[in-house]
């Protein structure tokens, strides 16, 4: 009998995502994602699964609809149902929204997916402080 080896699958990549602290004072923005396209299916459940568990599950995301291609409504990531929802008010292009019912709602920075390595640290580290 002869046992064939196979690489194991390759994994997703960590998403490059950077937090503020915790806090008692709400805040404008909750810290930055950097994604590496701007492919919601492929991106979204990396970001999500690289949040904090205290964060809950996250039922629903807002992104900007001038950004984002248009895709479905909804996704299945993990063994949820995420709602999808774009947007393409002017106030804040550059985020996404997460929601969790119950617990809270988190505004994270987008750092655009061809931003230089140097350039988005700092623009990361801006906003996690």
């Amino acid at each position: 009998m002869t046992t064939t080896l196979r690489p194991p699958p390759p994994s997703r990549p960590l998403a490059r995502l950077r937090l503020a602290p915790p806090s008692d004072v709400p805040r404008h923005i909750d810290g930055a994602w950097w994604p590496r396209s701007y492919d919601l299916l492929e991106e979204l459940p990396q970001l999500l699964s690289g949040l904090p568990r205290a964060w809950g599950q996250i039922v629903s995301v807002l992104v900007n609809g001038t950004t984002w291609p248009v895709g479905p409504d909804r996704m299945l990531v993990g063994d949820q149902v995420v709602q999808l929802h774009r947007t393409t008010a002017v106030h804040a292009p550059d985020t996404v929204v997460l929601l969790t019912p119950g617990l809270g709602r988190w505004d994270l920075l987008v750092v655009p997916p061809r931003t230089t390595e140097e350039a988005a640290e700092r623009l990361m580290a801006a906003a996690a402080r």
